[in-house]
């Protein structure tokens, strides 16, 4: 059921694009804000400036000005990130909230494929998308959710300790010499209360366990008003809370899921998968962490059988009275951002960008999360919870 915007929402985008425009000041920037944006949004397999500027021109002999311009705009200009996005987000989230609240934030990284070695940030590493070790950037990034949408808001770029401690090769790629090593933890941190402080409505706050096993990151977002479940290492410590308010010896959360034995878990289906309903055994249990909190919540453990070992631990401040089924579903809301990571990449070519300056880096992803939250917002007007009974919409359903 695809989308394709009639004269209104050419209206609504045209003005989209000039609030943006107000931010961005200059008319050239201006002018080349809608045709790089207009690239993203518009068909082609490619989404990188040369060809962007083939199809914005149509006549090869203004091609190269047309590319100069939006090299300029993207690597060169000065204009400022943060402005850009929070006025896409406030825009998306007023359409998106119209008939449902905010109901989770999400963090997770995302790997960007690369060649050579002078893209800002990029080296041999794992990244989560890839599912291997490859050469590449790394994108820790921040994702908010009502029932039926997701909206990427914000995104990072992770610089290696290697890159960090090479300020040669930082200036090289334009990386500010005041820019130094953070772990992703810190990263989605800054990313987390730059937005709190935008005045995004909060939701649960879901992380892997690259983010939930660090008990300060737990500790800093519960001070900042957050009700989390975050995943958390087979390793990580806790103490069991007995139902009389008796508390355990410390012992790892592997070492939780032997103690309680098979009988604590349940068969759990969570959601209808593509094609069976996904399910599996779950166990609930009150603990203390060891770091990071001094308050009691919950364990969730996870085993694709009662004869296998478990495989998946989440630290959860959810409230006491929920049931298992309603735990699992708030925990298992992760998965929803696969299908904003496969829109900013297959259809907005967020992972196209072929520069190698680190103010280009950010300017690309400010202007692919701009044109993603457009789209939200138009698919929440065309496509309202009320409608979504009986089909739902295709990935990515709008075209400018």
């Amino acid at each position: 059921m695809a989308y394709i915007l009639d004269e209104a929402g050419q209206g609504r985008l045209l003005s989209y694009f000039d609030g943006i425009g107000k931010l961005l000041g200059r008319s050239e920037r201006r002018e080349a804000f809608a045709i790089y944006a207009l690239g993203l949004l518009g068909e082609g397999e490619r989404k990188s400036m040369e060809p962007m500027a083939a199809r914005a021109c149509g006549d090869p002999k203004r091609c190269r000005a047309v590319q100069e311009k939006l090299l300029n705009f993207v690597t060169d200009s000065p204009w400022r990130n943060a402005p850009v996005r929070e006025y896409s987000s406030r825009y998306a989230i007023e359409a998106m909230t119209a008939e449902q609240p905010i109901e989770a934030w999400i963090v997770d990284d995302t790997g960007f494929p690369k060649q050579g070695k002078s893209s800002p940030g990029v080296q041999r590493q794992y990244s989560g998308t890839l599912g291997k070790i490859a050469n590449c950037q790394v994108a820790p990034s921040l994702t908010i959710c009502t029932r039926t949408q997701e909206l990427p808001i914000d995104m990072d770029l992770y610089l290696p300790e290697s890159w960090a401690h090479d300020r040669a090769r930082c200036r090289a790629a334009h990386i500010p010499d005041e820019l130094e090593y953070r772990e992703k933890w810190k990263i989605a941190l800054d990313l987390i209360k730059r937005n709190v402080a935008a005045g995004v409505p909060k939701g649960l706050l879901l992380a892997d366990s690259a983010y939930g096993d660090t008990g300060e990151f737990r500790q800093q977002v519960h001070a900042l008003g957050f009700q989390y479940a975050l995943d958390v290492k087979v390793r990580t410590h806790v103490q069991i809370v007995g139902s009389d308010g008796s508390v355990s010896m410390p012992m790892s959360v592997g070492e939780a899921a032997e103690v309680i034995g098979t009988s604590m878990f349940r068969s759990v289906t969570w959601r209808e998968g593509t094609q069976h309903p996904l399910s599996s055994y779950f166990a609930a249990i009150r603990v203390l962490p060891a770091h990071g909190s001094t308050q009691e919540q919950w364990l969730v453990i996870e085993r694709p059988s009662n004869d296998h070992p478990a495989t998946h631990f989440v630290l959860s401040t959810l409230p006491k009275t929920l049931s298992h089924e309603q735990l699992v579903a708030q925990i298992k809301q992760r998965w929803r951002i696969e299908r904003s990571y496969q829109d900013l990449k297959g259809e907005l070519g967020i992972d196209h960008f072929e520069g190698r300056s680190y103010r280009g880096w950010q300017h690309h992803i400010t202007c692919a999360l701009a044109c993603y939250a457009f789209v939200v917002a138009e698919r929440s007007r065309a496509f309202p919870p009320s409608a979504r009974s009986s089909q739902e919409p295709d990935s990515l359903p709008c075209a400018a």
